[in-house]
């Protein structure tokens, strides 16, 4: 996946706001290039997990779609914990098309990695700064 600085630096500003609690958002794409970054707000407000309100979640993807765009990456972070997928993370993602982005904050840098994951396999991703 394609991404620009800006939208990177987006995903890691969002998830330092909302530490200690998780943070969480879409960003949509077009062939493969992240085009636009969509902040859900984490209705769990912990650092244990993430939820996105429903009616917010339709009207996002809704209007991703509508636009002709895809899901291309679903972002959260993890404040206390390396960023790999938990099996909750992997139990609910439900678009094996997307990438899953993890931001760690639990270190003084906050660490980005990315992720596929398919039936209930996890593989890591490459994000491509251009």
């Amino acid at each position: 996946m394609r991404i620009s600085r800006q939208l990177y630096d987006e995903i890691v500003a969002h998830a330092l706001e909302d530490a200690p609690d998780e943070c969480c958002g879409i960003v949509s794409s077009r062939d493969g290039t992240a085009v636009e970054l969509f902040r859900m707000e984490n209705t769990a407000h912990t650092w244990m997990r993430y939820e996105m309100d429903n009616m917010e979640l339709y009207r996002v993807i809704t209007g991703i779609e509508d636009a002709g765009l895809d899901v291309g990456i679903i972002y959260h972070s993890h404040t206390r914990s390396d960023p790999y997928p938990s099996q909750t993370d992997i139990n609910l993602a439900f678009y094996p098309d997307s990438l899953y982005v993890i931001v760690g904050t639990a270190t003084p840098e906050p660490r980005v990695r990315a992720f596929t994951i398919r039936d209930g396999k996890v593989e890591e991703a490459h994000l491509d700064l251009v």
